[in-house]
């Protein structure tokens, strides 16, 4: 089966100064890569209190990395480049059962991606695709539901990093 639909591609804009967008947007979310999510699942026993494990990681966004792409680093290499610019994945075990126990199809899409980057007049973006319109595919209204409430939770992260 194959299906198309549109995503739809959202950015927002600051002259906040990368770095000090960078150090607001890792202070304001928890921080999984290092298999904390992994440990969660195999030693909690119960709901409550793999909740209370998710929970123990999650910072002031709700949102917990579990990568970080830096593809300025690796860009600097190349032609003298001076690019600044991360990719992350990010999301919340908690959140993202708000839609998989709807339909499992989601978790294509959940942890959600955000790239933070700068442009060549010092502006920095952050970037994503909405949740809303890449799980628009599915057809399912209590998925479209949670979806519109990430959508809302990842404005209010680009919104409060960027200093907007």
């Amino acid at each position: 089966m194959k299906t198309k639909f549109t995503a739809e591609y959202v950015e927002f804009l600051s002259d906040r100064p990368f770095p000090a967008v960078i150090e607001a947007f890792e202070s304001s979310t928890g921080n999984f890569e290092s298999g904390a999510l992994r440990m969660a699942a195999l030693t909690a026993q119960t709901k409550e209190s793999f909740e209370e494990q998710v929970r123990a990681q999650e910072s002031t966004s709700g949102f917990m990395r579990f990568l970080t792409t830096d593809h300025g680093g690796w860009m600097r290499k190349f032609e003298g480049a001076t690019t600044q610019a991360r990719m992350y994945t990010i999301g919340n075990p908690l959140i993202a059962r708000t839609m998989l126990r709807h339909d499992m199809a989601t978790g294509l899409n959940v942890p959600v991606r955000v790239c933070i980057f700068e442009d060549a007049h010092k502006k920095t973006h952050f970037a994503c695709h909405l949740p809303s319109s890449l799980m628009s595919v599915y057809g399912n209204t209590e998925v479209m539901q949670a979806c519109e409430a990430l959508d809302a939770k990842l404005e209010h992260l680009a919104t409060s990093v960027l200093g907007l």
